[in-house]
């Protein structure tokens, strides 16, 4: 059975590439992500071939942002198709509607914090208080949990932090900007190998590109799989 703490980025353009990776890693892979991107490719009816015809889990990473009623609708009608987890921006407000809006299905509303590709010099840009970034992503995700939020996306250099929040208990720490040893960084500023990732509280992990752009997609994921599994994954970094 495959280890559903790996989640694959399905970042390819459109449905047919994404089964097409989807097949090539076969049952290495359980828990598959379809983001912004390729929604207009049409991401929703992947999404329901992922689960209703594969068995597949899968992470819709929406990051809905707008006034409450329309983030309580919003997710309402996601929350038809059944997905997993879906994301939604992390401010108080946009979580509680989307609390609301999930009603009593099984979707796990998870808060974004401050994007993993975003540094201080980024927050600055967009006028977004002074101060380190971590203590920003911290705060931010204790106000999610309180609002509601199942979970928190968060980068895994926050994972520790976080987890260890009075307020965490039972929540999930999910972490993008996730690379195996070697690979690119990409326009990820803040990352980790998925053993520390795991190491220092996550219960998953994203990572797309060093497995889609693989030449063998599924020892790409087989890899990060071991490193999940691996010792360095069981012991917390201090």
């Amino acid at each position: 059975m495959a280890d559903d703490r790996l989640i694959v980025a399905l970042d390819v353009p459109n449905v047919l590439e994404g089964l097409d990776l989807v097949e090539r890693i076969g049952d290495a892979v359980s828990f598959y992500k379809i983001g912004l991107g390729m929604l207009t490719g049409g991401g929703l009816a992947l999404a329901n071939e992922l689960k209703q015809e594969l068995g597949k889990r899968v992470f819709l990473d929406l990051k809905l942002f707008d006034i409450g009623a329309t983030i309580e609708a919003a997710v309402r009608g996601v929350a038809q198709h059944a997905p997993d987890f879906l994301t939604v921006h992390g401010d108080p407000q946009v979580v509680r509607a989307a609390a609301e809006g999930k009603g009593g299905s099984e979707m796990k509303i998870l808060a974004v914090t401050v994007l993993t590709s975003l540094d201080r010099a980024d927050l600055d840009a967009n006028l977004i208080r002074p101060g380190d970034v971590s203590e920003i992503v911290l705060e931010r995700a204790a106000r999610a949990f309180e609002a509601g939020a199942d979970g928190v996306i968060a980068s895994p250099q926050e994972a520790a932090r976080i987890r260890a929040l009075p307020n965490a208990e039972g929540r999930l720490i999910v972490t993008p900007g996730v690379r195996p040893a070697g690979a690119e960084l990409g326009d990820q500023k803040r990352v980790a190998t998925p053993a520390q990732a795991i190491a220092d509280g996550a219960n998953h992990v994203v990572v797309g590109r060093p497995i889609w752009r693989a030449a063998d997609p599924r020892a790409a994921a087989q890899a990060v799989v071991a490193e999940l599994n691996s010792a360095q994954a069981r012991q917390p970094n201090h």
